[in-house]
C-alpha cells in the first residue's frame, strides 16, 4: 500500500468508501500502487493496467488496454468516441461495487494476462484521422503551415485534428483553426499552453 494513495483517499469525501473498496479488490490481485498523474494507478510488470479516478457523478476503474479486455458482462464504457484503448466500469455507491466484485478481479486478471502476453490496441495512426476541409484548404495555400504542423509530433497533430472537426459547423471550425495557426507556426501543441 502507498501512502500517497491514502492521501488521495482522505482527501476525497464524496467518493471514499468506493476507492477503499475498489483499492481493497485491486491489492487482491497483486497489482503494484502508485500515484500517477494526481491518481491511483495499478501495475504489473513496469506497465500501467489500470487507474482509480474520480469525476461528480462517478468514480471508475479504467483499464489501460480496456479495448482488448472480452467483456463478457458488458459493463465497460468507452468514455468517448475519440478514446481508443481504455476503458472503464463506472460506480455510484458501494453495493455496486460489492455486486460484481468478482467480475472486477476477473477483468483485472486479464488485463494482466493481456499485458504479460505483450497485447496492445492497435491504435489509429495521424493519417487515419480526419483532416477537415477547412483545415486541408489552409495548409495547401500556407507552405509555412503544412512544415510547421507536420513537425508536430503525431500527438499534437491529433489534438489539433480532434479540435477542429469535432465543431459541427464550418464557421466554428474556421475561428478554431483561426486561434491555433499561431500555435503550429510555433510549434506549440494544443494542450501544451
Amino acid at each position: 500500500m502507498n501512502s500517497k494513495i491514502d492521501r488521495y483517499i482522505s482527501k476525497n469525501k464524496k467518493w471514499q468508501k468506493e476507492l477503499k473498496k475498489l483499492r481493497t479488490i485491486i491489492l487482491e490481485c497483486n497489482l503494484i500502487e502508485e500515484l500517477k498523474w494526481g491518481v491511483p494507478c495499478y501495475t504489473s510488470e513496469n506497465s500501467n493496467i489500470l487507474l482509480i479516478h474520480c469525476f461528480k457523478e462517478y468514480c471508475a476503474i479504467l483499464f489501460h488496454q480496456g479495448a482488448l479486455l472480452k467483456d463478457i458482462k458488458k459493463i465497460l464504457i468507452q468514455q468517448t468516441k475519440n478514446v481508443q484503448a481504455a476503458r472503464q466500469i463506472r460506480f455510484t455507491d458501494v453495493q455496486e461495487i460489492e455486486k460484481i466484485e468478482s467480475v472486477i478481479k476477473m477483468y483485472i486478471k486479464e488485463a494482466v494476462k493481456n499485458n504479460k502476453a505483450g497485447l496492445k490496441v492497435n491504435m489509429k495512426k495521424t493519417e487515419d484521422f480526419e483532416v477537415p476541409e477547412e483545415f486541408k484548404m489552409r495548409l495547401d495555400e500556407d507552405s509555412e503551415l503544412r512544415v510547421s504542423f507536420e513537425a508536430l509530433t503525431p500527438g499534437r497533430q491529433r489534438g489539433y485534428l480532434l479540435h477542429f472537426s469535432s465543431a459541427k459547423q464550418s464557421k466554428t471550425r474556421e475561428s478554431r483553426i483561426d486561434k491555433c495557426i499561431p500555435l503550429i507556426l510555433n510549434g506549440i501543441g494544443l494542450n501544451d499552453r
